[in-house]
């Protein structure tokens, strides 16, 4: 069972999805970063000075300044904040994969379009085994093969 186990682990598949999910992950932080530090407080200035990460509905009696107080203090909120930078993150990970999921089609249409490579082997007329094109005599029948013959 253990051999098992490591074949099937060591896998191209296997250990190619790994890497991805390894990298997917990175990249999740990466596009967090991107859209807490860098994208939405440009937007929140825009917005009157909105703090999209402190934008909550306070749901219980008291009141709170910021969400990690509201948090802290165990009040029940929603937040909407935390919910719109989700939402940003989610969009520009789906586009991303988009982009690359498009460009690795591209990259398969442009194989299956391309030319069909000259064929490198014949069938012998007797045996009907296949022979490199160069052959003068089959190797399973010995048959001699005219130049040329297919």
């Amino acid at each position: 069972m253990l051999k098992e186990f490591r074949e099937f682990a060591m896998r191209g598949n296997v250990v190619d999805m790994a890497v991805g999910i390894i990298i997917g992950a990175a990249f999740g932080k990466i596009v967090t970063s991107l859209v807490s530090d860098v994208i939405m407080p440009p937007i929140g200035i825009l917005l009157g000075n909105v703090d999209f990460s402190n934008l909550f509905i306070n749901l219980s009696d008291g009141d709170y300044e910021t969400l990690a107080a509201a948090q802290e203090a165990g009040a029940a909120t929603i937040n909407v904040g935390v919910f719109i930078n989700t939402v940003i993150s989610f969009i520009i990970v789906a586009f991303a994969v988009f982009l690359l999921i498009r460009s690795i089609n591209r990259l398969k249409q442009k194989e299956e379009s391309g030319e069909t490579p000259s064929p490198t082997t014949k069938n012998c007329t007797f045996c009907m085994t296949s022979v490199p094109l160069k052959a003068t005599r089959c190797p399973a029948c010995t048959s001699e093969l005219a130049a040329g013959e297919t």
